[in-house]
């Protein structure tokens, strides 16, 4: 059993994880022309950053994150579930498997490999998640977005 402390260095280390989040979740603004592909990577890297900011706040070393969970966005939903994220969303559960592990997205497609099952997510539907998993993790943490204000993105 680990002993898990809030610190003032790992709170300040969440809080730099959450607002990288919120910046790559800009990827979802429409913007930037993306192919399905590029949005489902930058969905884990979202997911990942915002996940390990509600899992470094509660005191979990990032060592241990990288060494057990890595980019394995399903296991880091399950941890913080487990350790009082309580972000209980099937939707974001699916997805999270989706994209697990989440460097799968960024290869080229292989000829001789089957394309990774996307779960028939639309970029709408992905966007949608992250921003209720962004929601909760910055009600959880304590988290301001970027510019400070509580609405402002």
């Amino acid at each position: 059993p680990a002993s898990l402390r809030r610190t003032p260095q790992s709170w300040s280390l969440s809080e730099f994880r959450y607002l990288n989040a919120e910046h790559f979740f800009h990827a979802f603004d429409g913007r930037f022309p993306h192919t399905h592909r590029e949005y489902l990577y930058r969905a884990g890297i979202v997911t990942q950053l915002a996940i390990s900011s509600h899992l470094l706040d509660i005191g979990f070393p990032d060592e241990w994150c990288a060494r057990n969970i890595g980019l394995r966005v399903a296991h880091s939903l399950a941890y913080a579930n487990a350790a009082g994220l309580n972000h209980h969303c099937p939707e974001m559960a699916r997805l999270a498997t989706v994209l697990n592990p989440y460097w799968k997205w960024n290869h080229t497609h292989c000829y001789d490999k089957p394309e990774p099952d996307d779960g028939g997510f639309s970029v709408e539907q992905i966007a949608a998640l992250l921003r209720a998993l962004l929601d909760h993790v910055r009600a959880v943490t304590g988290h301001r977005r970027p510019g400070g204000g509580e609405g402002e993105t």
